[in-house]
Protein backbone atom coordinates (compact mmCIF):
# COMPACT_ATOMS: atom_id res chain seq x y z
CA UNK A 1 0.00 0.00 0.00
CA UNK A 2 0.99 3.67 -0.24
CA UNK A 3 1.46 5.97 2.79
CA UNK A 4 2.98 9.29 3.89
CA UNK A 5 6.27 8.38 5.57
CA UNK A 6 8.34 10.70 7.76
CA UNK A 7 12.10 10.65 7.16
CA UNK A 8 13.28 13.36 9.53
CA UNK A 9 12.70 17.14 9.76
CA UNK A 10 11.51 18.56 6.45
CA UNK A 11 11.41 15.15 4.75
CA UNK A 12 8.24 13.19 3.98
CA UNK A 13 7.40 10.91 1.06
CA UNK A 14 4.34 9.17 -0.42
CA UNK A 15 5.80 5.71 -0.84
CA UNK A 16 5.12 1.99 -0.88
CA UNK A 17 5.01 0.31 2.55
CA UNK A 18 3.73 -2.93 4.00
CA UNK A 19 -0.01 -3.16 4.63
CA UNK A 20 -0.77 -3.32 8.37
CA UNK A 21 -1.92 -6.54 10.00
CA UNK A 22 -3.74 -7.31 13.23
CA UNK A 23 -1.21 -7.51 16.08
CA UNK A 24 -3.57 -7.75 19.06
CA UNK A 25 -7.04 -9.22 19.42
CA UNK A 26 -8.47 -5.74 20.10
CA UNK A 27 -7.18 -4.30 16.78
CA UNK A 28 -9.09 -3.37 13.67
CA UNK A 29 -7.73 -2.80 10.18
CA UNK A 30 -9.52 0.15 8.58
CA UNK A 31 -9.47 1.11 4.92
CA UNK A 32 -8.95 4.88 4.93
CA UNK A 33 -11.65 6.55 2.84
CA UNK A 34 -10.95 10.18 3.82
CA UNK A 35 -8.06 11.68 5.75
CA UNK A 36 -6.77 15.14 6.58
CA UNK A 37 -3.56 16.84 7.70
CA UNK A 38 -3.25 18.37 11.17
CA UNK A 39 -1.13 21.21 12.51
CA UNK A 40 0.51 18.58 14.71
CA UNK A 41 1.71 16.85 11.54
CA UNK A 42 3.41 20.10 10.55
CA UNK A 43 5.11 20.23 13.95
CA UNK A 44 6.40 16.70 13.31
CA UNK A 45 7.49 17.68 9.79
CA UNK A 46 9.46 20.61 11.29
CA UNK A 47 11.16 18.38 13.86
CA UNK A 48 9.37 19.74 16.93
CA UNK A 49 8.54 16.21 18.16
CA UNK A 50 11.84 14.29 18.16
CA UNK A 51 10.16 11.14 19.51
CA UNK A 52 8.67 10.61 16.04
CA UNK A 53 11.19 8.40 14.29
CA UNK A 54 12.33 7.92 10.71
CA UNK A 55 9.94 5.62 8.87
CA UNK A 56 6.79 6.54 10.80
CA UNK A 57 3.55 6.79 8.79
CA UNK A 58 1.95 10.10 9.74
CA UNK A 59 -1.64 11.07 10.48
CA UNK A 60 -4.19 10.62 13.26
CA UNK A 61 -7.54 11.59 11.68
CA UNK A 62 -9.64 9.51 9.31
CA UNK A 63 -13.01 8.20 8.29
CA UNK A 64 -12.87 4.69 6.89
CA UNK A 65 -14.39 1.26 6.42
CA UNK A 66 -13.48 -1.64 8.68
CA UNK A 67 -11.78 -4.42 6.72
CA UNK A 68 -11.07 -6.86 9.56
CA UNK A 69 -11.11 -7.06 13.35
CA UNK A 70 -9.36 -9.07 16.03
CA UNK A 71 -11.11 -11.78 17.99
CA UNK A 72 -11.46 -9.52 21.04
CA UNK A 73 -13.35 -6.74 19.23
CA UNK A 74 -17.02 -6.85 20.20
CA UNK A 75 -18.78 -3.77 18.84
CA UNK A 76 -16.95 -2.99 15.58
CA UNK A 77 -17.59 -5.20 12.58
CA UNK A 78 -16.26 -5.75 9.09
CA UNK A 79 -17.91 -3.27 6.70
CA UNK A 80 -18.70 -0.64 9.38
CA UNK A 81 -18.02 2.99 8.48
CA UNK A 82 -16.13 4.53 11.39
CA UNK A 83 -14.51 7.70 12.58
CA UNK A 84 -10.94 6.94 13.66
CA UNK A 85 -10.26 9.13 16.69
CA UNK A 86 -6.95 10.94 17.15
CA UNK A 87 -6.88 9.47 20.67
CA UNK A 88 -6.69 5.74 21.30
CA UNK A 89 -8.13 4.44 24.58
CA UNK A 90 -7.47 1.12 26.30
CA UNK A 91 -10.65 1.76 28.30
CA UNK A 92 -9.46 0.10 31.50
CA UNK A 93 -6.55 2.09 32.97
CA UNK A 94 -6.95 4.72 35.69
CA UNK A 95 -7.07 7.65 33.28
CA UNK A 96 -9.43 5.99 30.81
CA UNK A 97 -11.82 5.24 33.68
CA UNK A 98 -11.73 8.98 34.47
CA UNK A 99 -12.48 9.88 30.84
CA UNK A 100 -8.95 11.25 30.38
CA UNK A 101 -8.17 9.09 27.39
CA UNK A 102 -5.34 11.31 26.19
CA UNK A 103 -3.36 10.19 29.24
CA UNK A 104 -4.06 6.47 28.71
CA UNK A 105 -1.58 4.23 30.54
CA UNK A 106 -2.59 1.03 28.75
CA UNK A 107 -0.98 1.67 25.38
CA UNK A 108 -3.30 4.39 24.09
CA UNK A 109 -3.32 8.18 24.08
CA UNK A 110 -2.00 10.04 21.05
CA UNK A 111 -0.22 7.15 19.38
CA UNK A 112 -1.42 7.14 15.74
CA UNK A 113 1.13 8.91 13.56
CA UNK A 114 3.18 9.56 16.67
CA UNK A 115 4.30 6.35 18.41
CA UNK A 116 2.78 3.92 15.88
CA UNK A 117 1.91 4.17 12.19
CA UNK A 118 -0.96 6.49 11.42
CA UNK A 119 -3.83 7.23 9.09
CA UNK A 120 -2.22 8.98 6.10
CA UNK A 121 -2.21 5.70 4.23
CA UNK A 122 -4.51 3.38 2.34
CA UNK A 123 -5.01 1.26 5.47
CA UNK A 124 -4.41 1.79 9.20
CA UNK A 125 -4.25 -0.52 12.20
CA UNK A 126 -6.40 0.89 15.01
CA UNK A 127 -5.64 -0.53 18.48
CA UNK A 128 -8.49 -0.88 20.99
CA UNK A 129 -11.01 -0.57 18.19
CA UNK A 130 -14.08 -0.76 20.42
CA UNK A 131 -13.06 2.34 22.39
CA UNK A 132 -11.07 4.21 19.73
CA UNK A 133 -13.55 4.42 16.85
CA UNK A 134 -17.07 5.84 16.50
CA UNK A 135 -19.75 4.65 14.07
CA UNK A 136 -20.50 7.14 11.32
CA UNK A 137 -24.20 8.08 11.57
CA UNK A 138 -26.39 6.89 8.73
CA UNK A 139 -26.62 9.49 5.97
CA UNK A 140 -23.56 11.46 7.11
CA UNK A 141 -20.78 12.08 4.60
CA UNK A 142 -17.09 11.59 5.35
CA UNK A 143 -16.60 15.35 5.45
CA UNK A 144 -19.49 15.81 7.87
CA UNK A 145 -17.61 13.65 10.37
CA UNK A 146 -13.87 13.90 9.62
CA UNK A 147 -13.26 17.08 11.62
CA UNK A 148 -14.50 15.29 14.75
CA UNK A 149 -11.37 13.14 14.72
CA UNK A 150 -9.30 15.96 16.22
CA UNK A 151 -9.80 19.69 15.70
CA UNK A 152 -13.35 20.07 17.02
CA UNK A 153 -12.94 18.01 20.21
CA UNK A 154 -9.50 19.54 20.78
CA UNK A 155 -10.73 23.12 20.57
CA UNK A 156 -13.90 22.36 22.52
CA UNK A 157 -12.25 20.48 25.38
CA UNK A 158 -8.83 22.12 25.69
CA UNK A 159 -9.96 25.61 24.72
CA UNK A 160 -13.60 26.25 25.52
CA UNK A 161 -14.24 23.84 28.40
CA UNK A 162 -10.83 24.21 30.06
CA UNK A 163 -11.15 27.97 29.62
CA UNK A 164 -14.61 27.83 31.25
CA UNK A 165 -16.28 30.03 28.65
CA UNK A 166 -19.58 31.32 30.05
CA UNK A 167 -22.49 33.40 28.72
CA UNK A 168 -21.52 37.03 28.26
CA UNK A 169 -17.76 36.41 28.36
CA UNK A 170 -15.34 38.26 26.12
CA UNK A 171 -13.24 35.54 24.50
CA UNK A 172 -10.02 36.19 22.56
CA UNK A 173 -8.75 33.44 20.27
CA UNK A 174 -5.10 33.93 19.34
CA UNK A 175 -4.62 32.21 16.01
CA UNK A 176 -7.34 31.70 13.39
CA UNK A 177 -6.16 28.46 11.88
CA UNK A 178 -8.34 25.32 12.00
CA UNK A 179 -7.98 24.93 15.78
CA UNK A 180 -8.69 28.61 16.39
CA UNK A 181 -11.72 28.51 14.11
CA UNK A 182 -12.93 25.41 15.95
CA UNK A 183 -12.55 27.29 19.23
CA UNK A 184 -14.54 30.21 17.85
CA UNK A 185 -17.29 27.90 16.63
CA UNK A 186 -17.56 25.92 19.86
CA UNK A 187 -17.27 29.01 22.08
CA UNK A 188 -20.42 30.27 20.35
CA UNK A 189 -22.30 27.35 21.92
CA UNK A 190 -22.00 29.22 25.26
CA UNK A 191 -23.35 32.61 24.12
CA UNK A 192 -20.26 34.75 24.77
CA UNK A 193 -20.61 38.53 24.68
CA UNK A 194 -17.82 38.93 22.12
CA UNK A 195 -15.46 36.59 20.33
CA UNK A 196 -12.26 38.30 19.17
CA UNK A 197 -10.01 36.62 16.60
CA UNK A 198 -6.33 37.62 16.42
CA UNK A 199 -4.10 36.57 13.54
CA UNK A 200 -1.51 37.86 11.07
CA UNK A 201 -3.27 36.66 7.91
CA UNK A 202 -6.20 38.64 6.51
CA UNK A 203 -7.58 35.50 4.85
CA UNK A 204 -7.80 33.72 8.19
CA UNK A 205 -9.37 36.73 9.90
CA UNK A 206 -12.03 36.77 7.20
CA UNK A 207 -12.59 33.06 7.82
CA UNK A 208 -12.84 33.78 11.55
CA UNK A 209 -15.71 36.18 10.92
CA UNK A 210 -17.52 33.49 8.92
CA UNK A 211 -17.02 31.03 11.80
CA UNK A 212 -18.46 33.35 14.43
CA UNK A 213 -15.90 35.98 15.47
CA UNK A 214 -17.49 39.41 15.70
CA UNK A 215 -14.17 41.29 16.04
CA UNK A 216 -11.00 40.58 14.06
CA UNK A 217 -7.59 42.04 14.92
CA UNK A 218 -4.54 41.77 12.66
CA UNK A 219 -1.63 41.82 15.08
CA UNK A 220 0.74 42.62 12.26
CA UNK A 221 -0.71 46.12 11.93
CA UNK A 222 -2.58 46.67 15.20
CA UNK A 223 -1.61 46.31 18.87
CA UNK A 224 -3.97 43.60 20.16
CA UNK A 225 -3.37 44.53 23.82
CA UNK A 226 -4.49 48.10 23.18
CA UNK A 227 -7.40 46.92 21.04
CA UNK A 228 -8.61 44.53 23.74
CA UNK A 229 -8.26 47.25 26.36
CA UNK A 230 -10.49 49.48 24.24
CA UNK A 231 -13.09 46.72 23.82
CA UNK A 232 -13.18 45.79 27.51
CA UNK A 233 -12.81 49.21 29.13
CA UNK A 234 -9.24 48.42 30.11
CA UNK A 235 -10.16 45.21 31.94
CA UNK A 236 -9.00 42.47 29.56
CA UNK A 237 -10.77 39.39 28.21
CA UNK A 238 -12.43 36.78 30.39
CA UNK A 239 -10.89 33.92 28.42
CA UNK A 240 -7.84 33.96 26.15
CA UNK A 241 -7.41 30.83 24.01
CA UNK A 242 -3.94 30.25 22.53
CA UNK A 243 -4.26 28.27 19.30
CA UNK A 244 -0.86 28.60 17.61
CA UNK A 245 1.91 27.07 19.74
CA UNK A 246 4.55 29.81 19.67
CA UNK A 247 6.18 31.59 22.63
CA UNK A 248 5.00 34.97 21.34
CA UNK A 249 1.36 33.91 21.01
CA UNK A 250 1.30 32.30 24.46
CA UNK A 251 2.82 35.40 26.04
CA UNK A 252 0.31 37.55 24.15
CA UNK A 253 -2.57 35.49 25.55
CA UNK A 254 -1.35 36.15 29.10
CA UNK A 255 -1.29 39.89 28.37
CA UNK A 256 -4.86 39.93 27.10
CA UNK A 257 -6.60 38.28 30.04
CA UNK A 258 -8.25 40.17 32.90
CA UNK A 259 -7.53 39.56 36.60
CA UNK A 260 -9.32 36.36 37.57
CA UNK A 261 -9.54 35.24 33.94
CA UNK A 262 -8.45 32.09 32.15
CA UNK A 263 -5.73 31.36 29.61
CA UNK A 264 -6.40 28.07 27.80
CA UNK A 265 -3.40 26.88 25.81
CA UNK A 266 -4.23 24.56 22.91
CA UNK A 267 -1.20 25.11 20.68
CA UNK A 268 1.55 22.49 20.33
CA UNK A 269 4.76 24.13 21.54
CA UNK A 270 8.11 23.09 20.11
CA UNK A 271 10.21 25.48 22.22
CA UNK A 272 10.02 27.07 25.67
CA UNK A 273 7.74 30.02 26.35
CA UNK A 274 8.36 32.56 29.09
CA UNK A 275 5.84 32.72 31.91
CA UNK A 276 5.99 36.29 33.22
CA UNK A 277 5.11 35.62 36.83
CA UNK A 278 6.56 38.98 37.78
CA UNK A 279 3.53 40.47 36.00
CA UNK A 280 0.97 37.71 36.60
CA UNK A 281 1.39 36.65 40.22
CA UNK A 282 -1.08 39.22 41.60
CA UNK A 283 -3.74 38.71 38.90
CA UNK A 284 -5.31 35.41 40.01
CA UNK A 285 -5.10 33.99 36.49
CA UNK A 286 -5.75 30.33 35.70
CA UNK A 287 -3.60 28.82 32.96
CA UNK A 288 -4.58 25.44 31.56
CA UNK A 289 -2.88 23.15 29.09
CA UNK A 290 -3.94 19.79 27.78
CA UNK A 291 -3.99 17.05 25.23
CA UNK A 292 -7.46 16.34 23.91
CA UNK A 293 -9.21 13.39 25.58
CA UNK A 294 -12.07 13.11 23.02
CA UNK A 295 -14.65 12.50 25.75
CA UNK A 296 -16.75 15.12 23.96
CA UNK A 297 -16.85 13.28 20.61
CA UNK A 298 -20.31 11.72 21.19
CA UNK A 299 -21.73 15.15 22.06
CA UNK A 300 -20.14 16.75 19.00
CA UNK A 301 -21.47 13.95 16.80
CA UNK A 302 -24.97 14.81 18.00
CA UNK A 303 -24.42 18.51 17.29
CA UNK A 304 -23.12 17.79 13.78
CA UNK A 305 -25.85 15.33 12.84
CA UNK A 306 -28.55 17.67 14.20
CA UNK A 307 -27.18 20.54 12.11
CA UNK A 308 -26.06 22.70 15.04
CA UNK A 309 -22.41 22.40 13.96
CA UNK A 310 -21.31 22.40 10.32
CA UNK A 311 -18.03 20.51 10.38
CA UNK A 312 -17.52 20.18 6.62
CA UNK A 313 -17.21 23.95 6.24
CA UNK A 314 -13.59 23.63 7.40
CA UNK A 315 -12.66 21.82 4.17
CA UNK A 316 -11.18 24.17 1.59
CA UNK A 317 -9.06 21.87 -0.59
CA UNK A 318 -9.38 18.34 -1.99
CA UNK A 319 -6.52 16.20 -3.25
CA UNK A 320 -6.13 12.85 -4.95
CA UNK A 321 -4.12 10.06 -3.30
CA UNK A 322 -0.90 10.80 -5.17
CA UNK A 323 -1.04 14.51 -4.20
CA UNK A 324 -0.15 14.15 -0.52
CA UNK A 325 3.06 16.17 -0.86
CA UNK A 326 1.21 18.95 -2.69
CA UNK A 327 -1.44 18.82 0.05
CA UNK A 328 1.22 19.29 2.75
CA UNK A 329 2.69 22.25 0.85
CA UNK A 330 -0.76 23.80 0.50
CA UNK A 331 -1.59 23.31 4.17
CA UNK A 332 1.69 24.59 5.59
CA UNK A 333 1.51 27.71 3.40
CA UNK A 334 -2.05 28.48 4.47
CA UNK A 335 -1.44 32.22 4.67
CA UNK A 336 -0.92 32.26 0.90
CA UNK A 337 -3.21 29.41 -0.16
CA UNK A 338 -6.15 30.14 2.16
CA UNK A 339 -6.19 26.50 3.25
CA UNK A 340 -8.12 25.60 6.38
CA UNK A 341 -8.36 21.81 6.14
CA UNK A 342 -7.33 19.64 3.21
CA UNK A 343 -8.97 16.28 2.51
CA UNK A 344 -7.48 13.33 0.68
CA UNK A 345 -9.04 10.04 -0.37
CA UNK A 346 -6.17 7.51 -0.38
CA UNK A 347 -8.29 4.40 -0.91
CA UNK A 348 -10.14 5.56 -4.00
Amino acid sequence: MKAVVYHGPGAIAWEEVAKPTILADTDAIVRVDSVTICGSDLHIWKGDLPEVTDGRILGHEAVGTVESVGTGVKNVHRGDRVLVSCITACGTCRFCREGRYGQCLGGGGWILGHNIDGTQAEFVRVPFADTSTYPVPSGASDEDILMLADILPTAYEVGVLNGTVRPGDVVAVVGAGPIGLSAITSARLYSPGHVVAIDLAYSRLEAAKQFGADIAINNGVEDPVAAIASITGGLGVDVAIEAVGLPATFELATKLVRPGGHVANIGVHGEPATLHLEQLWTKDITITTGLVDTYSTPTLLKLVTSGQLDAKRFVTHHFAPDQFIEAYDTFRNAGETGALKVVLTPSR
